[in-house]
């Protein structure tokens, strides 16, 4: 298991630091709030974006419950590396910084040294977009440094040459979610891009949930009621929780008979984690928060 400090799961909006969507973000209530300084800016704009996302940090602007966090660009490009001084040089405290483009554990450890001595408590999770990526997970899950992993579709699917479909994605998205599953860290799917059809990320944020993923990404504020009712338990899968819970809990570890199943440990377990989610379901948040 990492031993790095772990990334919350659930919600993850990515938003550019300009333009004030910031606050847009935060009114919708993500567990993170990412400042993309990476594909949402144009090189012309690199300097400029640096500048406004860590004015964020040092604004007090009041986030509640949500992380602030940076997603940078590659550690092996210049404008990555001057992310990373900046960072180093603002002493971001118990932030979250997203690196892109992770294909080894040492991309990590490489971010984890530039930041140890002035920037303490940072989360520091990997964006896995490449096929070389997908197969080197062991080795990029076990880093101590790592607190959690997302998954970039559109990257991986312009590398691999395939359709970003749930049948094209499905072997990548399995992998990686089992793989963070052993390794103990959250994992957040990747975002789903067409804001137009909703019933689409309803249809992969369930898919996300069903694959073992904890969150998934957004990229518009209108998106996070739909993902979180995703990967809420719904009433009819608590109350069968409930049931497996309770005839377990009489049976005192033996296997019993549940509503028509046969209850051993693998179903505890299961259901209680479906009861740990349904005790953390998020409170309901406006629609009509706009970027």
């Amino acid at each position: 298991m990492s031993t790095g400090r772990t990334a919350p799961g659930g919600t993850w909006l990515i938003t550019p630091p300009s333009d004030g969507r910031l606050k847009a973000a935060l009114r919708a209530q993500p567990d993170v709030a990412l400042l993309d300084l990476e594909d949402s800016v144009p090189p012309y704009g690199k300097e400029s974006a640096r500048t406004a996302a860590l004015a964020h940090f040092n604004s007090g602007t009041v986030r509640g419950a949500t992380v602030l966090g940076l997603r940078v660009n590659a550690p092996g490009t210049v404008h990555g590396l001057k992310d990373l001084v900046a960072i180093a040089d603002a002493g971001l405290r118990d932030t979250l910084v997203l690196v892109p483009k992770v294909e080894a554990a040492r991309d990590l450890e490489l971010v984890a040294q530039a930041l140890q001595e002035t920037a303490a408590g940072v989360r520091i999770c990997a964006l896995i977009e490449t096929p070389c990526a997908l197969f080197r997970l062991d080795d990029i899950f076990a880093s101590p440094v790592l607190g959690g992993v997302v998954f970039g579709a559109a990257d991986y699917a312009a590398a691999t040459g395939c359709r970003r479909t749930s049948s094209s994605l499905l072997w990548a998205r399995s992998s990686m979610a089992a793989a963070a599953a052993a390794h103990g860290i959250p994992s957040i799917d990747s975002p789903y891009f067409d804001l137009k059809d909703p019933q689409g990320l309803r249809r992969e944020a369930q898919e996300a949930r069903d694959l073992g993923f904890t969150g998934k990404g957004a990229i518009h504020p209108d998106q996070l009621p739909i993902i979180r009712a995703a990967f809420c338990p719904t009433e009819v899968e608590v109350a069968q929780a409930q049931a497996v819970v309770k005839a377990a809990d009489r049976a005192d570890g033996q296997l019993v008979r549940a509503d028509g199943q046969m209850v051993g440990p693998p179903l505890v377990a299961a259901a209680r984690a479906v009861l740990d989610r349904a005790q953390n379901k998020p409170k309901p948040v406006p629609h009509g928060g706009n970027q």
